[in-house]
């Protein structure tokens, strides 16, 4: 992993380059803070909150919008535009964040910020968003309009999303560059072969490979659009797995469970380089984390359970299928090594959270009204719900990274707290986490 040798570093510890790979822009992937739980998770479950994780789970480029029966989302969660809560009638009228009943149980600190909205917030009449459980709390913040009920009471902030901004066009470059090894249209090449039998999909690794690299042309489902396992095998442990699915609209609908092999979920990323729409279906417990780079796209999410990081630099909706109800999206880090991307734009940190001012007893804010121009830092226009219209046809065409002197990288880091970036009190946030995930890193390692 590359260091950036740069004197903010020398508050997080020297750190040896030990390999040529690179951790997910900003910092993003690990987890986070001073009481992480150790490195593989158990599966969900409803054991008591005993860990927390100050990193970000689930970032939205676009929207963020939730409908039908769909019940929680774990973790610290941002979305850049609008926050839509319109669930079925019939089903909970409740959507939980940041912390849930059945997941990771490793919910970000109590009285940090659960949500982050770049646009308005809005909760349907009759329907709950809530940010805690018991004696976990944690803080909505939203930088326009906020409507309906959402406890505990939400914080304006007009400035809310702006230190998330940057990590979009981030998100879009290493999606590309994961996928195409050249800048351009050159395809990584695979170390494994994938093979889709109609009632499985298996993924055959190369068993020495420290990052085993397949390619997927197709939706992975059924002849006819159904469920369908998916198995890994020939990946050796400690290995990470980096899935590029290629194509402009792709679909899995998958009864996955747990994986048999201890590690790999926290391993294992799936990267839709091309797609400008995703669909992710099934009564399955999704393993590994997502990845979704066109900022046009719209990730339409029904499975059961998702269970690791989920950044998108479009827009999601999170849903149900048919009569199911209850999905839920987990918060299990991504600690794999990704490839080396060269230089990627200054990272974006996870700030400190700012003070929460006491509540009011009035339930809708007395802010200024919003200004009818979106602000700079606005990710762009709100793509409809119904009718999405045309989208632009994914390209491949990047700007050279140009070369830097002494072949020296700026602004890289090698994983999560470690990750340079500059500024005194942004390098404070992640030194309390650094020494724990380095000393976890190494023992893993060694």
């Amino acid at each position: 992993m590359a260091v950036t040798v740069a004197a903010a570093a020398a508050m997080v510890g020297a750190l040896a380059p030990a390999a040529a790979a690179d951790p997910l822009p900003g910092g993003l992937g690990p987890c986070l803070g001073d009481s992480c739980p150790p490195d593989v998770r158990p599966d969900p479950n409803n054991m008591p909150v005993t860990y927390h994780d100050s990193n970000i789970n689930i970032y939205v480029g676009g929207d963020y919008l939730v409908r039908e029966a769909a019940a929680e989302a774990e973790g610290k969660i941002v979305t850049l535009g609008r926050f839509d809560m319109d669930k079925r009638a019939g089903a909970s009228q409740i959507y939980n964040v940041g912390v849930v009943g059945v997941g990771s149980r490793v919910p970000p600190p109590n009285g940090s910020d659960y949500l982050t909205v770049g646009g308005d917030l809005s909760v349907a009449s009759g329907e709950r968003l809530l940010a805690e459980e018991g004696a976990n709390q944690g803080v909505v913040r939203h930088a326009q309009d906020r409507s309906g009920t959402v406890t505990p009471d939400p914080v304006h902030d007009t400035g809310a999303a702006a230190p998330y901004t940057a990590l979009r066009d981030q998100l879009t470059a290493a999606s590309h560059c994961y996928a195409y090894d050249d800048n351009e249209d050159h395809r990584r090449p695979a170390t494994g072969t994938v093979q889709n039998s109609g009632a499985e999909t298996v993924f055959t690794g190369d068993k020495t490979s420290a990052l085993q690299v397949f390619a997927v042309d197709a939706d992975l489902a059924t002849g006819a659009g159904g469920q369908q396992g998916i198995v890994f095998n020939g990946v050796p442990d400690g290995a990470t797995v980096l899935v590029n699915v290629y194509g402009s609209t792709r679909n899995i609908s998958t009864y996955m469970g747990s994986l048999p092999q201890s590690g790999l979920r926290e391993r294992l990323m799936w990267n839709f380089p091309d797609a400008t729409e995703v669909g992710l279906k099934g009564t399955g417990q999704f393993q590994g984390s997502v990845l979704i780079g066109q900022q046009s796209s719209v990730a339409t999410l029904a499975m059961s359970g998702t269970n690791g990081r989920f950044y998108t630099a479009g827009s999601l909706t999170h849903t149900s299928e048919g009569e199911s109800g209850g999905q839920e999206l987990h918060a299990y880090p991504f600690d794999g090594d990704l490839p080396d991307c060269g230089e990627q734009p200054s990272p974006t940190p996870t700030p400190t959270d700012s003070p929460t001012p006491t509540p009011t007893d009035s339930p809708t804010p007395t802010d200024s009204p919003t200004p009818t121009t979106a602000p700079s830092d606005s990710p762009g226009p709100t793509p409809s719900e119904s009718t999405p219209g045309p989208r632009p046809t994914p390209t491949h065409s990047w700007p050279p990274r140009p070369p830097h002197p002494g072949g020296e990288l700026p602004n890289t880091g090698s994983r999560g707290g470690e990750w340079v970036i500059g500024g005194i009190a942004a390098v404070l946030l992640v030194a309390g986490s650094a020494a724990t995930l380095m000393a976890r890193r190494m023992r893993r390692r060694g």
